[in-house]
């Protein structure tokens, strides 16, 4: 996937590591690696995106640049840390992971920025939770491709402007609002990754079964489509799932009713919903008869996180309009009202 230089180091503080160096999918045995296309052509769903990027590496390759800064949005499992691999693909620069809570401190940040050469991509999801400080030291890195250190302090203090090699960022958030105005405007690509459509999430399908070398029929890509909540990420896991049960409760191949089976054991029904987005629309509906409620109240209820319902349990719901946000909190949509009455039968009658 990526070019044929070694890999980066491994940068830590004491005994955390920060980044995780880049890799060509024929060096990793784990399937999760291999399922990734490595280049924009390959890539499935998001045309706009796809588009905008072409155009922008096109021009970038053509003026012998680096290409500009990118931000990518929306909900988790659509493909944004995929976008980055490919970014450093076709830009043929080395790629290297990190995430905004790794990055405690800005010593953090600086041992990753000195290390990057020329033309490298530096992927950091979840880039609105980096701390401020961390933040602060990136606008300059961002903007002039240098960073300032402060010595001794007082009417001592010196100031020295250490400049880095021109690289690439690549932000990925789940939560654009929380970004600060100054580090959002520095990105020069910013681009939201929306649900995907079945039809591409079909294709998705198809093209993983083969690269699994799984007998995958039309019907069945159909139904695994269905139930993955327009998220590439959950219908490649689906469908590793319903490879193990078709390989162990029928005849290796993946029809229609195959899938209905197999799902049904892991709790996924008609719509894609899991227990626990069940068990959301259910403490809606039965706690706070519909809504609207607000969403700690939910959470405090269900015993979980509210940043999980926010960011993993919310998005789909509210896509679909099972779940609809008001100024007074969350309300139950008609169509959940009629799903928690009679979808839920087929699941609840297997457990």
């Amino acid at each position: 996937m990526m070019d044929e230089s070694p890999s980066p180091l491994l940068f830590s503080s004491g005994t955390r590591d920060l980044t995780t160096p880049h890799s060509r999918p024929e060096d990793q045995a784990e399937e999760f690696f291999s399922l990734r296309p490595s280049s924009l052509r390959e890539y499935i769903g998001q045309s706009e995106t796809v588009e905008t990027l072409e155009i922008a590496i096109a021009a970038a390759k053509k003026r012998g640049e680096p290409l500009e800064h990118v931000l990518l949005h929306g909900p988790p499992g659509l493909g944004k840390t995929t976008l980055a691999h490919i970014i450093a693909h076709e830009m043929g620069g080395r790629l290297t992971l990190t995430s905004g809570p790794a990055l405690e401190k800005a010593g953090d940040l600086v041992g990753i920025l000195t290390h990057l050469s020329e033309g490298d991509i530096l992927f950091i999801d979840e880039i609105h939770r980096l701390p401020r400080m961390v933040e602060e030291f990136l606008y300059s890195a961002m903007e002039d491709f240098a960073i300032d250190f402060v010595f001794d302090k007082g009417v001592h203090a010196r100031s020295h402007r250490f400049r880095l090699n021109r690289f690439v960022l690549v932000g990925a958030t789940t939560r654009v609002g929380l970004l600060s105005a100054p580090l959002r405007d520095r990105f020069g690509l910013f681009r939201s990754l929306d649900f995907y459509e079945e039809t591409d999430l079909v294709r998705i399908a198809a093209r993983s079964a083969d690269l699994l070398e799984i007998r995958l029929h039309p019907e069945g890509a159909q139904v695994l489509a269905r139930r993955s909540r327009g998220t590439p990420r959950i219908v490649n896991r689906l469908l590793k799932r319903v490879r193990d049960y078709a390989q162990v409760r029928g005849d290796g191949h993946i029809y229609g009713k195959t899938v209905h089976e197999a799902l049904a054991l892991e709790g996924i029904d008609a719509l894609g919903l899991t227990p626990l987005d069940r068990r959301y629309l259910r403490t809606i509906a039965e706690f706070y008869g519909g809504g609207p409620v607000g969403i700690e109240a939910i959470a405090a209820t269900l015993q979980e996180e509210s940043d999980t319902l926010v960011d993993v349990v919310e998005p789909y719901l509210l896509k679909t309009g099972l779940v609809v946000r008001t100024s007074a909190g969350r309300r139950l949509g008609a169509q959940a009202f009629s799903h928690l009455g009679s979808g839920l039968r087929e699941v609840e009658g297997r457990k």
